[in-house]
């Protein structure tokens, strides 16, 4: 406390509101360092670099995972010890603002996931959705396509609209990046807004064989995954990094979220590893099994 106070007060006046003697803080201060001191400092720096190349998102949770893919042994609690001792933390999600408007006169597919958001295989179900993000000239929106299995991002555009272009944009960006042709298996899930359930929309599903779905109750937890990666990108990145200046500032820095979030971040569904490495062991596991 007094290393932290003395700059702004001064070691005397500091020690005698804590009814110690400066010889005796003198003495403390020469004592070497102890065991567990040395380590706690060793920890820190490691606990420091985790945190930083995660852009200062990660907590205590994904920090002591990172330090375990890195060989480093520690325990949780400690980890969370030194990080409030350090004033790290991590990112925490905020409000969402509502972005499909649900449209009753389209014909609507069926709602074939339940809000069972699972997949054995790439590429079996994908969820879609939109969300916003504030800037000093205006309102910018941005579309995403998330793999169900290993959380991938396959598609994302941005526009300062959300008329169909935009969802329409990403998905075309997701199918020419997955190489999606007829007969995949895929389902596409989105809510009701009536970007998804526009005839365009609808069409271009249609073109590739894939199957339409869209939650049948209207409610967050229809599409709690595409829900739950709009959170996500909001904390860690819209409102961590904010306030933005425009729509091709917001564009740079999505470019880049996204790349680490596909081949960085850990995510605790996949056993803390980051979507491009948990597609990998799956293509290693299936080469093995067709080679047997």
């Amino acid at each position: 406390m007094i290393n932290h106070l003395r700059d702004d007060f001064g070691v005397e006046p500091v020690c005698r509101e804590l009814n110690l003697s400066v010889s005796a803080y003198n003495a403390r201060r020469r004592r070497p360092k102890s065991t567990r001191r040395l380590r706690d400092e060793q920890l820190l720096a490691k606990i420091r670099a985790a945190h930083a190349a995660s852009g200062e998102t990660y907590g205590a949770r994904r920090i002591h995972r990172q330090l375990r893919r890195e060989g480093v042994t520690a325990a949780r609690c400690t980890i969370e010890r030194l990080m409030r001792e350090d004033g790290l933390e991590g990112v925490v999600r905020g409000r969402r603002r509502r972005t499909t408007v649900p449209e009753p006169t389209a014909p609507r597919p069926p709602d074939l996931v339940n809000r069972l958001f699972t997949a054995t295989r790439p590429n079996q179900l994908w969820v879609a959705d939109l969300t916003y993000v504030r800037t000093w000239s205006g309102w910018v929106y941005v579309a995403f396509v998330l793999d169900v299995y290993s959380r991938m991002i396959v598609g994302w555009q941005l526009a300062t609209h959300m008329r169909t272009d935009l969802p329409l944009d990403a998905l075309e960006m997701a199918l020419w990046r997955r190489g999606i042709k007829k007969g995949s298996g895929l389902i596409h899930h989105s809510d009701r807004g009536s970007q998804y359930v526009s005839i365009r929309y609808s069409e271009r599903l249609t073109d590739v064989g894939a199957a339409a779905s869209v939650g049948s109750v209207a409610d967050s937890y229809d599409n709690a995954m595409a829900e739950a990666l709009n959170g996500t990108f909001k904390a860690e990145l819209i409102e961590h990094q904010g306030p933005w200046r425009d729509a091709d500032q917001v564009e740079r820095a999505v470019v880049q979220w996204v790349g680490w979030y596909n081949t960085e971040r850990l995510h605790s569904a996949l056993d803390y590893l980051p979507p491009e490495e948990f597609e990998a062991a799956y293509c290693r596991l299936l080469a093995t099994a067709n080679a047997a």
